[in-house]
């Protein structure tokens, strides 16, 4: 599983502990059985526990809980995803600069060729 789909998994545990493993795999794109794996992965880490809804009637229902290193591995990954991202746009922006830059060049190419 990608560094974005784990932090998309820890984001929809902190925020909706209540969601079944089909529930995340619906969220996130990818199949039931990866989020099993990785849901294994994150408790054998520590990172996620389970607990039950004490209030709830059905006792069988459980809730996925981010542990303080799952909350700190969550804020190291979106640290990670952010800096990527402004070095992606970064390079976004140096790409459109260079194209606007061709544009009154091609514009003029074009109008000659056309005779406009």
């Amino acid at each position: 599983m990608t560094e974005q789909t784990k932090l998309k998994v820890l984001q929809l545990i902190q925020s909706q502990p209540d969601l079944t493993q089909r529930d995340l795999a619906q969220q996130t794109g990818v199949s039931l059985g990866q989020v099993n794996y990785v849901m294994q992965a994150l408790r054998e880490k520590g990172l996620v526990k389970l607990g039950n809804f004490s209030k709830n009637p059905n006792k069988l229902q459980y809730a996925y809980l981010l542990t303080p290193q799952g909350v700190l591995e969550k804020a190291q990954l979106t640290v990670h995803f952010l800096q990527r991202k402004r070095a992606e746009f970064e390079v976004l922006k140096q790409e459109i600069a260079d194209l606007e830059k061709e544009v009154p060049k091609d514009s003029a190419i074009l109008e000659k060729m056309t005779g406009q």
